[in-house]
């Protein structure tokens, strides 16, 4: 295995019954980095984070965790915490307690020092003695983050970290993250919250009916040659509007008044297009206010990557590329040697 990599998927494919979870996965997770798993529901992404925390076993392919393989005879690598659906705990126990029962489960000799300390990182330090059967969703998830902190991993798997986390309760989990990261720990979380996967993390999967449909760093989906809705606030709206309209790569949306008077335009255009449109209004001494993206890079992709439409639309290409490809041809002429 790479040693730069904390994961390593190829090929993963997990059923149950005739549901089929995973179907193919290849997944590379580099160590130091937040790496988000988006999808619709039922994607596919708890039963992938369920196999990285050893909750789960693959039917087929090939997956190591910190340099190790897992498989039927699961050997826990060391170092991996985390959860999936939502933290297990006992509702009759306080937070401290709670923390201490569930490190007393592991063998683990972390003192009251370690829980306190644990406590502070996700802001939950005023209701360490408060029984957990009176905590908000957004709290449970935090004591959840605490108990997987006490086991000090070198990989972090959290399902949706940020469900129900008021404003002060994300700013402290996303600090807790970052640093994490930032000191050498590999996170995975799933999320549905398109703002915190990009506030959070340098790469991201998408996911779809089981198949990784994009899989890459944040910025590979603003790249190139696809086109994003756009906000522009200018100076002159007037003349800004008919440079757009002459602009190459660049649309017009049908309704560009929007909440800000008829200030706003609203465009849609490639990055390359964009950056001509920009410097095109400059140059024409016309002031830029405001540039940003209706819907966020990510949030477009995964609406573009998982839709039923394009994903029909890809398999068609797919099948008719297979068709006219000769080494697939040939390939799926001949039979199979034993144990491919």
């Amino acid at each position: 295995m790479d040693a730069h990599l904390a994961v390593r998927a190829r090929g993963i494919t997990k059923c149950f019954g005739e549901v089929v979870a995973l179907d193919g996965i290849d997944l590379d997770v580099a160590r130091g980095r937040i790496h988000g798993l988006v999808g619709p529901n039922g994607a596919g992404k708890t039963t992938l984070l369920a196999l990285l925390l050893g909750l789960a076993v693959a039917d087929s392919g090939r997956l190591e965790i910190l340099g190790m393989p897992t498989g039927r005879t699961f050997e826990d690598p060391g170092g991996v915490a985390g959860f999936v659906d939502a933290p297990g705990l006992y509702p009759s126990l306080t937070a401290r307690q709670n923390l201490a029962a569930l490190a007393a489960l592991r063998g683990d000799d972390t003192r009251s020092a370690g829980i306190d300390d644990a406590l502070e990182q996700v802001g939950l330090t005023d209701v360490a003695d408060d029984r957990t059967r009176g905590f908000s969703l957004g709290m449970r998830q935090r004591l959840g983050l605490a108990a997987a902190l006490l086991a000090r991993p070198r990989l972090l798997v959290l399902d949706e970290p940020a469900n129900g986390l008021d404003p002060a309760g994300k700013k402290h989990v996303h600090g807790v993250l970052t640093r994490l990261a930032g000191e050498g720990t590999t996170v995975v979380l799933s999320s549905h919250r398109m703002d915190d996967l990009e506030a959070l993390c340098s790469e991201v999967t998408i996911l779809a009916t089981g198949r990784v449909v994009f899989s890459g760093p944040l910025g590979e989906l603003a790249a190139g040659d696809r086109e994003l809705a756009y906000r522009l606030i200018t100076s002159d709206p007037a003349r800004a509007h008919r440079l757009a309209a002459a602009a190459p790569g660049v649309r017009l949306a049908a309704d560009t008044a929007g909440r800000h008077g008829g200030e706003a335009l609203v465009v849609h255009a490639p990055v390359p297009a964009l950056d001509a449109l920009v410097a095109g209004l400059v140059h024409a001494g016309i002031a830029l206010r405001e540039l940003a993206p209706v819907v966020s890079p990510l949030e477009a992709a995964f609406l573009a990557l998982t839709e039923p439409r394009a994903a029909e639309s890809r398999d068609t290409r797919q099948r008719e590329d297979d068709a006219t490809d000769p080494r697939r041809q040939h390939a799926q002429a001949q039979p199979q040697e034993a144990g491919q």
